[in-house]
């Protein structure tokens, strides 16, 4: 991993943690991490990571210890953390407190709600495989749309089966 040195650049800020010669712009930060530049400024305004140094013209200065802080973040997301459980986990650790009886703990409560998605979803293959036994059966069916869903004689979907995407995500379909 190479961290380009900046000799050149008056650090103004955080300077107890940052050497001249080690500091990264966020753009150098972002290609390293593989962590986009607009997730860096979100993560920082998220108290993800730490606000960086600023060089005299504004820039962001970031040391070698945001590369480590990243593939935690990224890390803990590949788990299932959310961006506030793993702020919670990073402010434990950085009060000098263990966070990991916490974490075991959401990760066992996590294990729990995948198990009952599988058999939610298992329920729903066993559904859907007797359903289309029944439509090969059958072939076609007469109905208002399609006389195949019409008549169905499957349970109600559970509202956590059924996905509805919200207005504002839907694409535009002119």
């Amino acid at each position: 991993m190479a961290i380009r040195k900046n000799t050149a650049t008056t650090i103004v800020g955080r300077t107890d943690r940052l050497s001249p010669r080690t500091s990264m712009k966020i753009g150098e930060v972002s290609q390293e991490s593989g962590v986009g530049v607009e997730a860096l400024r979100f993560y920082e305004r998220s108290g993800l990571l730490g606000r960086p140094a600023r060089s005299q013209s504004g820039y962001r200065l970031y040391d070698e210890g945001v590369l480590e802080r990243l593939a935690f973040i990224r890390k803990a997301q590949f788990l299932g953390f959310s961006l506030d459980e793993i702020r919670h986990i990073i402010s434990d650790a950085e009060k000098g407190a263990s966070p990991c009886d916490n974490v075991r703990a959401i990760v066992r409560r996590r294990l729990a709600e995948v198990s009952e998605r599988i058999k939610e979803m298992q329920r729903h293959h066993r559904e859907l495989t007797r359903t289309l036994e029944e439509w090969d059966e059958v072939g076609r069916a007469p109905g208002n749309i399609c006389g195949l869903i019409e008549g169905t004689q499957m349970q109600n979907p559970s509202p956590t089966s059924v996905r509805v995407t919200p207005k504002k995500q839907r694409k535009k379909t002119a």
